[in-house]
C-alpha cells in the first residue's frame, strides 16, 4: 500500500510535491549557507586579528627584576615562537646640523633593537629610505630635524648629555601606538599618544650610548604561534589566559602588554555583531521559507482532506492514514533537504570558491545536519500536522466540504486585534531599545565575557509579525467590503463576469490574503536586508573618509611651518582641489584638545560634511556661521556637557602664540556642536575659522592638506606625492585608510552575508508571488471548467485570473514596501553600534529593489498565464479527470 501510495503521489501530485520540495530547499539552503558562512567568518576574523598585530606580546621588565630571567620565562611560555629584548630610553630631545642651521626637537624615545628584530617582527618597521639596518630615524623625527640618511643627529639623554650618531635610514612605525603603550595601564584610562620623536639603535650601540642614563627600561617582545580556536571570543580567552599565566609565573617581575589579546578583543565584538546580524537578517528568511512551504502544502489542503475522507470510507485506520501522511512528509522533507544542501554547496562554490564557505569540514557537516533536520521538521509541520489535525477534528462528511469542517468565523487574533497589540508593543520596545544610553553589545571593563541585550530583538520581531497580520486584516477587509470597487476594476478584463469575479475573490479571501502576506513578507525581507547592507557600506565609506579626511591627505609634521600657499605645489595631475586645514592644540580649562582651523567657504569642496556630523544646525548652516562671525567655534558634545555651554556663550581657549611661544587666551563664541570632523579624533575637539586663528596666534601654519581627486586615482596621486615630498610629510589615501579602519565585519563578513541573503530574497519573492498562486489556480481547475460549461469565454477566464494576480501584486508589493521601510528604519536604529558614524539617512539600492519587484511581478504573471493556458483544455475532459 505504501509503495502504491508513493507511486500515485509521484504520478498525480508531482507538481504539488515539487513546490513543497522547493520551499523546504530554500529554508535548508539558507540556514546551511548562513550558518556555515557565519562560522567561517568568525575564523576569518581571528586570522585577520592575528595577522594585524606586529608584536604579539610586549612584556615589560619591572624595576629591580632581571631582564635575562624574564626573557627566559617568556621564551619558555607555551605558544611562544620567539622573543627578543628591546631597550627603551627617554630622551630630552634631538638636534641636527643641516645646511648651516641647527634644528631641535622636544623629548622623545630611543629604542635598542637586537639583530634579527626586523625579520622576526616585519610589520613593526617599514623602511622609507636608506639602509634597513643601523641607526634608523622615524619619519616624523626626520621631518622635524630636516634630516636624511647620512646626516648626524644628536641624542640628548637625561644625566649624560648629548651623543652623536649617524643616520642610516628613515622608517615608518605603523603600530607606534602599541609599540609605545604604557604596559599595565588600566584599560579604561585614555591611551597615551606615541612620541613625536623616535630613533632606533642597534642594541650594542644603544647599550654603549645609554650607559649611565636615567629613565631606562627593558621590554621583551614576543611572537606567538599557539594554535588558537577559530572563534575570536574563544581565542581571546586563550590568549589572555596565557598572558595572565605568564604574569603569575613572573611573580611581579613582568607585566604583559597583550597586543594580540587587544586585537582579538575587537574581533570578538565584530564576531558578536555578525552573529546578531545573522539573527536579525537571516532567521526571518528561514522562517519565511518555512511559511512558504506551509502555504504550498495548504494550497492543496481541500484535495488532501477529500483523499483522506475517501481512505477512511474504504476502511483505513487512522494509524495507516497517518503513516501515509508521514510518507509524504518524509519524501518532501528528505528531497527538499538534499536539494537545499546541494544549493547551499553550489552557492558557496560559486560565491566564495569553497563548497563549505571556508568553514572546516566538521563545522560544515554540523550545519548541514541542522539544516536537514530543519527541513524534516518543516515538512512534518506543513504536511503531517494538518493530516493529524483533520483526523482528530473532522468527520468523513466534513472532509467532503471545501472548508474541511472548520468554522467560517474570523480567526481569534483578528477578533481580538492581536496585530495592533503587537505593533504597539514593537513601538514601545523600539523606544526603549533605541535610547541614548542603550548598548546592544555590552563589553564591561575588566570583564572578559561579552553580553548581548537580546531585548532589542523583540522590537523587529513584533513589528514583523504584527505588520504581517495587519496586511492580512486589510486584505480581508478589502476583499470583503470592497466588492464594488473590485467589480469596477475587473470589468475591463472580465466584461460581464466582473460581479462574479468579485464574488469569487471575496469567497477566496483567506487564501488570497495568505498569498498577499507571504509576498509582502518576502518583499520586506529583501528591502530591509538590501537597505541595511547599502546603508552599512555607505557609513563604512564615510568612516574611512572621516579618518583620512579626503581622497588624499598630506599631513605636515607638527613642528613644520607650511603656509597655505604650499597647496599650489600639491595640485598634481588628477587633483581637482586642495584645501588647507590648520591643526593646533588648545586648552579649555585644564583639558587639552585638538583645534582645527578651516576655511568655511571652501572646506566642503575637498571633503564631505554630512549633517549627521553636527548638532544645532546643518553642515551648511554651521559653516556659514563660522564665515559670518569669525570668532564662532564648534565644540564637541562632551565639552558642552562638561562646561554647561549655551549657544552664544564665550569660550576662552589658551593657544600657543607663534611669536612669543607662550600660551595666550583667545575668546570664541559657542555656535554649535561638531560630533565628527575629517581627520579629527573621536573624542573632544574644536572647529574654528582659520583666518581668526591666524590673526590671534600670528601663524598661518597648515597641519594638513585635503586633496579632492573626484573619487578616482587616489593610489596614483598618493604615490606621486610621496615621491615628490619624500619624508617631509605623510601622504595617505582613502583606499589605504579603508583597509585600516574597516573592521572584519565591514570588509569581509557583512558583504558575504548580504550576498547570500539578497540572492535568497529574490528567490523567496518569486516563490511567494508565483508558486502559491500557481498551485491555487491548479486546485481550481474544476471551477474554471464549470464556468466554461456555463458559457464563460476564454477571455473572461483570463480576465478573472489576471484580476486576482494584479490584486496580489498590488497588495503584496505595497505591504512589503511599508513593512520593509519600517523594518529598515528600526534595524538601523537598533543596530546603531554597528554604524560609525551613524547614518543621516538610509541608502536605498534602487537597482536591486527594482530587480526584486520585477522578479516577483514576473513570477505572479507567469503563474497566472500558466493557469490560463491550462484552462484551454476542454471542460468535459477536465471534469471527467476531476
Amino acid at each position: 500500500m505504501i509503495t502504491s501510495w508513493a507511486g500515485g503521489l509521484l504520478r498525480h501530485r508531482a507538481g504539488r510535491l515539487l513546490a513543497a520540495v522547493a520551499g523546504i530547499a530554500l529554508a535548508v539552503a539558507l540556514i546551511a549557507s548562513l550558518g556555515s558562512f557565519l562560522t567561517a567568518s568568525k575564523a576569518t576574523m581571528t586570522q585577520r586579528a592575528v595577522r594585524a598585530v606586529a608584536v604579539d606580546w610586549q612584556v615589560e621588565v619591572q624595576p629591580g627584576a632581571d631582564p635575562a630571567a624574564v626573557l627566559r620565562q617568556v621564551r619558555k611560555a607555551p605558544g611562544t615562537r620567539a622573543a627578543l629584548p628591546v631597550g627603551y630610553a627617554r630622551t630630552a630631545g634631538f638636534t641636527a646640523q643641516v645646511q648651516g642651521s641647527t634644528q631641535t626637537t622636544g623629548p622623545g624615545m630611543a629604542l635598542g633593537l637586537p639583530s634579527g628584530y626586523p625579520r622576526l617582527f616585519p610589520d613593526a618597521i617599514r623602511l622609507l629610505s636608506g639602509s634597513p639596518t643601523g641607526v634608523l630615524l622615524a619619519q616624523q623625527t626626520a621631518a622635524n630635524l630636516h634630516a636624511a640618511p647620512g646626516d648626524s643627529v644628536g641624542i640628548r639623554l637625561p644625566g649624560i648629555g648629548a651623543r652623536q650618531v649617524r643616520v642610516d635610514g628613515v622608517v615608518d612605525l605603523p603600530q607606534a601606538d602599541s609599540l609605545f603603550q604604557k604596559v599595565g595601564a588600566p584599560s579604561q584610562s585614555q591611551p597615551t599618544a606615541p612620541p613625536d620623536n623616535v630613533i632606533l639603535l642597534p642594541s650594542e650601540r644603544f647599550t654603549s650610548l645609554t650607559r649611565g642614563a636615567r629613565d631606562l627600561s627593558t621590554q621583551v617582545h614576543a611572537a606567538r604561534d599557539a594554535q588558537l580556536p577559530a572563534d575570536p571570543a574563544a581565542a581571546f580567552t586563550a590568549v589572555t589566559g596565557a598572558a595572565h599565566h605568564l604574569e603569575a609565573q613572573a611573580a611581579g617581575a613582568a607585566l604583559v602588554g597583550d597586543n594580540l589579546g587587544a586585537a582579538l578583543d575587537s574581533a570578538r565584538q565584530d564576531a558578536l555583531y555578525a552573529q546578531i546580524l545573522f539573527l536579525f537578517l537571516g532567521v526571518p528568511g528561514a522562517i519565511l521559507a518555512a511559511a512558504l512551504t506551509g502555504a504550498v502544502a495548504s494550497a492543496g489542503g481541500a484535495r488532501r482532506r477529500q483523499e483522506q475522507g475517501l481512505l477512511r470510507l474504504r476502511g483505513l485506520r487512522p494509524r495507516q492514514i497517518t503513516a501515509l501522511a508521514s510518507l509524504e512528509a518524509a519524501l518532501v522533507g528528505a528531497a527538499g533537504g538534499l536539494v537545499g544542501l546541494g544549493v547551499a554547496a553550489l552557492t558557496g562554490h560559486l560565491a566564495f570558491g569553497a563548497w563549505s564557505f571556508g568553514a572546516g569540514a566538521g563545522t560544515w557537516v554540523v550545519w548541514c545536519g541542522l539544516a536537514f533536520v530543519l527541513g524534516i521538521v518543516v515538512a512534518a509541520g506543513a504536511v503531517l500536522a494538518p493530516a493529524v489535525r483533520d483526523l482528530r477534528s473532522a468527520s468523513v462528511a466534513d472532509t467532503r466540504k471545501e472548508s474541511g469542517g472548520r468554522s467560517a468565523r474570523s480567526p481569534w487574533w483578528l477578533r481580538y486585534g492581536l496585530d495592533f497589540v503587537l505593533l504597539v508593543g514593537s513601538w514601545l520596545v523600539f523606544r526603549a531599545s533605541s535610547g541614548n544610553q542603550y548598548a546592544l553589545v555590552l563589553a564591561p571593563e575588566g570583564v572578559p565575557a561579552l553580553s548581548v541585550s537580546y531585548w532589542a530583538f523583540l522590537g523587529p520581531a513584533l513589528l514583523w509579525i504584527g505588520a504581517a497580520l495587519l496586511v492580512w486584516r486589510l486584505t480581508l477587509l478589502a476583499l470583503t467590503y470592497g466588492r464594488p470597487v473590485i467589480t469596477r476594476l475587473a470589468r475591463p478584463l472580465t466584461a460581464t463576469l466582473a460581479d462574479t469575479t468579485a464574488a469569487v475573490l471575496a469567497r477566496r479571501r483567506r487564501p488570497l490574503a495568505r498569498s498577499a502576506v507571504l509576498l509582502a513578507l518576502a518583499v520586506s525581507f529583501a528591502i530591509s536586508t538590501a537597505v541595511f547592507n547599502a546603508t552599512y557600506h555607505q557609513q563604512a565609506e564615510a568612516d574611512a573618509r572621516l579618518t583620512n579626511g579626503a581622497d588624499v591627505t598630506v599631513t605636515e609634521p607638527p613642528a613644520a611651518h607650511v603656509p597655505p600657499g604650499a597647496a599650489d605645489t600639491l595640485k598634481v595631475s588628477g587633483v581637482r582641489h586642495v584645501e588647507p586645514l590648520q591643526h593646533r592644540f588648545a586648552y579649555v580649562g585644564p583639558d587639552l584638545q585638538d583645534l582645527y582651523g578651516v576655511r568655511p567657504d571652501t572646506i566642503a569642496h575637498a571633503t564631505s560634511l554630512q549633517d549627521a556630523y553636527f548638532s544645532g544646525g546643518t553642515a551648511h548652516q554651521l559653516m556659514r556661521r563660522l564665515a559670518q562671525r569669525p570668532d564662532n567655534i564648534l565644540v564637541s558634545v562632551e565639552t558642552v556637557h562638561d562646561f554647561q555651554l549655551s549657544v552664544g556663550d564665550t569660550v576662552n581657549l589658551r593657544i600657543q602664540d607663534a611669536r612669543t611661544k607662550s600660551l595666550r587666551t583667545v575668546p570664541f563664541h559657542y555656535a554649535g556642536i561638531a560630533k565628527e570632523f575629517p581627520t579629527a579624533p573621536k573624542d573632544s575637539f574644536f572647529v574654528a575659522n582659520a583666518a581668526y586663528i591666524t590673526k590671534a596666534t600670528g601663524s598661518d601654519a597648515i597641519g594638513a592638506f585635503l586633496l579632492d581627486t573626484g573619487g578616482t586615482h587616489q593610489k596614483q596621486v598618493a604615490a606621486h606625492l610621496r615621491t615628490q615630498l619624500g619624508t617631509r610629510a605623510t601622504v595617505t589615501d582613502l583606499t589605504q585608510t579603508r583597509g585600516t579602519v574597516g573592521t572584519s565585519l565591514t570588509s569581509v563578513d557583512l558583504a558575504g552575508l548580504t550576498r547570500i541573503e539578497l540572492a535568497f530574497a529574490v528567490l523567496l519573492a518569486a516563490g511567494a508571488g508565483g508558486l502559491v498562486l500557481a498551485l491555487g489556480l491548479a486546485e481550481r481547475r474544476r471551477t474554471f471548467a464549470i464556468a466554461t460549461v456555463l458559457g464563460a469565454r476564454r477571455g473572461q477566464l483570463r480576465g478573472m485570473v489576471l484580476t486576482e494576480a494584479l490584486l496580489l501584486i498590488a497588495g503584496g508589493l505595497a505591504g512589503g514596501a511599508l513593512i520593509g521601510w519600517a523594518l529598515s528604519e528600526m534595524l538601523v536604529k537598533v543596530l546603531t553600534g554597528v554604524f560609525d558614524p551613524p547614518p543621516a539617512s538610509l541608502s536605498v539600492p534602487a537597482a536591486y529593489l527594482t530587480l526584486t519587484a520585477s522578479t516577483a511581478v514576473a513570477a505572479v504573471l507567469a503563474a497566472a498565464l500558466n493557469g490560463i493556458r491550462r484552462a484551454r483544455r476542454p471542460a468535459v475532459e477536465e471534469l471527467r479527470d476531476l
